[in-house]
């Protein structure tokens, strides 16, 4: 037999590396992102089968034009004070992120994250559906708990883990869980929280349940296995589920690239499922709105689950543990092409005659007051540094709705230990 090598007349293979357009020191030029106009993505009746409009998860529902009017078939047609109410909850998300930042970085607590101009993917989305419709986040999503008015010293009490936090300091910072305002624990680990929607969803329509479900994740997250194990059951069971896929441009330190931007859109992905797929504006208070109520209809009217690419950017760092000045360029937030949501619909309701810069400037003012009185009375239950603010043995408390024979003996044995040292933190 001949030993030559099979195809050794071939050029060698070589291994493509996803590589961002821009690092630090680079000018940014986005003109390679194609914004399509404002009001020209067909709107589909809900109860039209996915695989008839395939083209919207490549196209970019808007909503909200270049002179701040709503245009075209999703234009939601809000009242004022709808719009008004949604502008000041994305607000709100903005004055509580500077606060706790702030906090974070005088020592007062160990880590936050911020979704500055993300605010309308959050709270667009809460407006459109129902306070009772089960929210399964991440970790950039507390618009949602803001949306719903939810306490802002409760949520802070949560960030500083002190004896205030309902959840006894067994979370990271930010990793809130309210049940009573239908928000679910957020994971640390990627993309868990989307099988756990799906099952939720699949649960609700068993018994004959309205409510749904909605959750959400990072691009960088669809790369993960959970993303589609929930993709899969939602398909086949025609789950009442929304997905959103939250596309900032970056993870911590990696570019979308690496998750497959290059290659396609995230909305793409639901085209193999057979699931429902929209490319969204992220930025776009409106657009977010009208596709979640639009999916929402779909999900309560068993035509099964959508998934919502919402195209925006992550002005700020990951988290407090980051510095995006080590990866890209100091100009992309600035040059962004789809602008601050926070703005474009204040530019809305003063083009409507229903707002003004003046308005604008008071209720900056009002909510800058309101957190800072919130963190006021949540700092008043301690702070990290404070000591230890939860007894010590209520660290086995929330494991098992009955504690077993053998929690109870290591944490008698933990007790015990704590005694002989003279640290007695029993419980008070």
């Amino acid at each position: 037999m001949s030993s030559d090598r099979q195809g050794a007349n071939l050029p060698p293979l070589s291994l493509y590396v996803p590589e961002p357009r821009f690092r630090p020191g680079d000018a940014v030029d986005f003109t390679q992102v194609k914004l399509p106009p404002a009001g020209q993505a067909r709107r589909p009746d809900t109860a039209d089968r996915a695989e008839d409009f395939t083209d919207l998860a490549y196209d970019l529902v808007r909503v909200l034009d270049e002179d701040g009017q709503a245009v075209g078939p999703w234009n939601p047609r809000l009242d004022p004070d709808t719009l008004r109410g949604m502008l000041r909850s994305m607000v709100t998300v903005r004055a509580f992120d500077e606060r706790m930042f702030r906090a974070q970085r005088q020592g007062k607590t160990s880590f936050y994250m911020k979704c500055t101009g993300e605010e309308a993917v959050a709270v667009s989305a809460a407006f459109a559906l129902d306070r009772d419709d089960m929210c399964f986040p991440s970790y950039r999503q507390q618009g949602l708990l803001i949306a719903r008015d939810w306490d802002l010293v409760d949520m802070m009490n949560q960030i500083y883990s002190n004896k205030g936090d309902r959840l006894q300091g067994k979370q990271l910072p930010i990793m809130y869980s309210v049940k009573e305002a239908s928000f679910f624990s957020i994971s640390g680990n990627l993309t868990t929280q989307y099988p756990q929607a799906v099952g939720w969803a699949m649960a609700s329509a068993a018994k004959g349940d309205t409510r749904i479900a909605a959750a959400w994740c990072g691009e960088g997250s669809t790369a993960e296995g959970d993303f589609h194990s929930a993709c899969t059951f939602a398909s086949v069971y025609r789950a009442p589920v929304i997905f959103n896929v939250v596309n900032n441009q970056w993870a911590i330190s990696s570019f979308s690239g690496f998750a497959g931007a290059e290659a396609t859109t995230f909305a793409a992905r639901a085209i193999g499922y057979g699931i429902a797929g929209l490319r969204v504006d992220g930025n776009d208070a409106l657009a977010v709105y009208a596709a979640t109520a639009w999916a929402a209809e779909r999900a309560r009217t068993n035509q099964g689950p959508t998934l919502i690419e919402h195209f925006t950017y992550r002005v700020e760092g990951h988290s407090t543990s980051d510095d995006p000045g080590q990866y890209r360029s100091a100009g992309e937030a600035s040059a962004w092409p789809l602008g601050d949501p926070v703005t474009r619909l204040k530019n809305h309701l003063i083009a409507l005659g229903e707002w003004d810069e003046e308005r604008h400037v008071a209720q900056d003012k009002d909510v800058a007051e309101m957190v800072r009185a919130a963190q006021k009375a949540a700092e008043a239950n301690g702070i990290l540094g404070h000591g230890l603010h939860q007894p010590l043995d209520t660290l086995f408390d929330g494991v098992f709705e009955e504690m077993p024979w053998h929690l109870r003996e290591q944490q008698a044995q933990m007790m015990a230990e704590e005694t002989a040292s003279g640290r007695p933190w029993a419980r008070k």
